[in-house]
Order: C-alpha cells, then sequence, then structure tokens
C-alpha cells in the first residue's frame, strides 16, 4: 500500500485499507490529468471521473485541488527516498560518489516514468507573487539523512548545507536538461553529474 500523504494535505487520514486504495486512486488519476492538462485546467471533478469515485470522495480528503496536488508532491517524494534506499542496498558503505549518483539516477526516472512527475515532483506549482515552502530545503533533508545513513556519517550543518547547495544547483540544471529534451539532454545529465562529484568532493572526501 502506498505510504499516506502528509496529514497537512488531508481532511481526514484514511483508516481502512478500501479508504487507502480509494485515496491511492485519486493521486493517480490527479498524476495522469496533470500530464494532459497542466495545473490550472486541473479539476477535482476531473479527477473524481477520472478515480471512478464519487466527488463527495475527492472532497473527503481535500479542500481544494491545490491540497490534493500537495498530497501528491509529498507521495512523490516519498517514493523518491524510497528508491534511493533500495538502490543503496547494492551499494558499498564508503562510496559516496555512487551515493550520489543513485540520488540522480533515481531523480532521473522517476522524471521519465511517473505520470504528473515532470509538472510537480516534489512542490505544487506556485505564483511568484505566492511562493511555496522551500521544497528544496526538505528534499536535501531527506537525501542527507540517507547519505549519512548509508556513509555511518554525522549529519551535521556544513554537511546538509552542502547537500542543500548541491539540491538547488541540481534541480536548475536538470529543469535545463529537460527543458532542452523531453527525456533530458544526456550531455547535460552528464555535465550536472560531475558537477554533484566535484562539488561534494570538499566536503566528502
Amino acid at each position: 500500500m502506498d505510504p499516506v500523504p502528509s496529514a497537512r494535505s488531508l481532511r481526514r487520514t484514511p483508516i481502512q485499507q478500501r479508504s487507502a486504495e480509494r485515496l491511492a486512486r485519486i493521486l493517480d488519476a490527479c498524476a495522469e490529468l496533470l500530464d494532459e492538462t497542466g495545473y490550472e485546467n486541473l479539476s477535482t471533478r476531473a479527477v473524481a471521473v477520472r478515480a471512478g469515485v464519487p466527488i463527495g470522495s475527492v472532497y473527503r480528503f481535500f479542500g481544494n485541488k491545490r491540497a490534493m496536488v500537495d498530497a501528491l508532491a509529498h507521495r512523490n517524494l516519498d517514493r523518491y527516498a524510497e528508491g534511493i534506499a533500495e538502490r543503496l542496498t547494492a551499494l558499498p558503505a564508503g562510496d559516496w560518489r555512487a551515493v550520489v549518483d543513485a540520488v540522480l539516477d533515481q531523480y532521473l526516472h522517476m522524471k521519465r516514468t511517473v505520470p504528473g512527475f515532470g509538472l510537480v515532483d516534489f512542490g505544487v506549482p506556485a505564483p511568484p507573487e505566492s511562493p511555496a515552502a522551500d521544497t528544496n530545503l526538505v528534499v536535501a533533508g531527506r537525501i542527507t539523512e540517507l547519505l549519512c545513513g548509508h556513509l555511518g556519517r554525522p549529519d551535521d550543518p556544513p554537511l546538509r548545507r552542502a547537500v542543500l547547495v548541491a539540491v538547488e544547483a541540481t534541480d536548475a540544471l536538470l529543469g535545463l536538461a529537460f527543458r532542452t529534451d523531453p527525456q533530458g539532454d544526456p550531455e547535460l545529465v552528464t555535465e550536472t553529474r560531475a558537477m554533484m562529484h566535484a562539488y561534494l568532493a570538499r566536503i566528502l572526501d
């Protein structure tokens, strides 16, 4: 069963499995429609129709479409962290470059294959006059925890700062790579990987 999204996004947390499965269908439908219509044209009614549930079921969980997309973003982040953790099980404990590659490769995999991820990865689109919460700060925190757990090193402010800088820079570079090529320009992805290795070497070597 999929992890339950953040309670901040939900009006009601599902208790029974049937309710959790209905919530998962709603979020799956939301993701599909984001690819088809974009965020601005997304509607809760269209999501209900696609999910095959009454509109009341959508409103039982979400007050509006922004809360629904926020829940999808939280689910994406949970799946991202789970995917990284699974990749790390096959890696030697001391090879931080392989860990960084796993972090990047999991993001590329989701960007290319997960419905809705291209528009809403880990945060809801926000207009310039109403910026969203600092999503990259949350993402960097999750990555730092995974990194420290695998490498057996302390989680300290300098490392968190370095990972945040790497996440911000990588976010910008991959945005360029996927604007250039829908699958991510291979040369720009290679440059992004080299940047991550070179920058993080100063604190992880």
